[in-house]
């Protein structure tokens, strides 16, 4: 598989070991079984020193053995989704009884950080921001239960949706403006959506928040000079409390949402494990005699 992540495990004395998995996409389902198997899945990861910039890491995790600390982000997954979100949380805190669990924002360059080394070194500055497309209120993108996507709100009373599939939008600094200008309307948001921004121009305020890593997370008050920013991190409900025009369906975040999410963490099981049995047939299938 082509999603890729960086796993790194910190032993008891300090030094720490780096591995790379490429099932970076649900990478927050493997942590529901707890300490002990992720670290059984090392022997069979790549450990090649090997750190993952912004734009190439989709997922991370960072287990602290000493410590009993356990950092992880992605891109996508039940994590990254509003409806599970908070079951995924509370699934991962019950299988590490006693270890502090943290979500990192800033993706690569954290998890460099806490090892102590330079972050810069997987951040990727002078690249231009991916912008993230404008959606109609018909856009099949937007369909579905989870349909993801970044809420826009102005205080003026708009409301615009745009992908998630690049960018978050809040990276392109007062040039997002100019864009919503043009934008195609939503009357109001009441999709499942990770992440959003509510801005009011004549206050030169902005808040912000999301349910995926970006790596741009710390550095966006750069980007919005003379701006008044707030990061709301994940909390989504501070978005609706600003605007009206954003208000997501009502949907089940307790046992419904638990459910869910193990049966996906299940069905991802299955994928594993018939994958791993599918390398062990071919490292152990007899070669093939060769004609004569």
């Amino acid at each position: 598989m082509g999603d890729r992540a960086n796993v790194i495990v910190v032993r008891e004395n300090g030094t720490h070991e780096l591995y790379r998995t490429g099932w970076a996409v649900g990478i927050d389902l493997d942590l529901l079984e707890g300490p002990t198997p992720v670290l059984a899945m090392l022997p069979g990861l790549r450990q090649d020193g090997w750190w993952l910039n912004d734009t190439m890491a989709q997922g991370g995790i960072l287990l602290d053995l000493g410590r009993k600390v356990l950092l992880f982000f992605a891109w996508e997954g039940p994590s990254t989704e509003l409806r599970h979100r908070a079951a995924v949380f509370e699934l991962i805190r019950a299988a590490w009884p006693g270890w502090e669990v943290r979500w990192l924002y800033g993706g690569s360059a954290e998890l460099r950080e806490y090892v102590g080394l330079d972050p810069g070194y997987v951040r990727c500055r002078d690249a231009a921001p991916s912008v993230a497309p404008l959606l109609a209120p018909d856009d099949e993108d937007l369909a579905g239960p989870d349909p993801g996507g970044v809420v826009i709100t102005v205080s003026t009373g708009r409301c615009h949706v745009a992908s998630d599939a690049f960018d978050h939008p809040v990276s392109e600094g007062a040039a997002l403006l100019d864009r919503l200008a043009d934008a195609p309307g939503h009357g109001g948001c009441h999709l499942h959506v990770n992440s959003g921004i509510h801005i009011d121009p004549e206050r030169r305020h902005l808040g912000w928040w999301s349910l995926y890593s970006s790596p741009q997370a710390y550095r966006v008050p750069e980007l919005w000079p003379g701006w008044t920013v707030e990061f709301w991190q994940d909390d989504w409900e501070r978005h609706v409390r600003a605007s009206d025009r954003f208000s997501p369906a009502a949907f089940d975040a307790g046992e419904e949402a638990r459910a869910a999410v193990l049966v996906e963490a299940g069905e991802r099981r299955t994928i594993r494990a018939r994958k791993r049995a599918q390398v062990t047939r071919l490292r152990t299938a007899p070669a093939r005699s060769q004609a004569g």
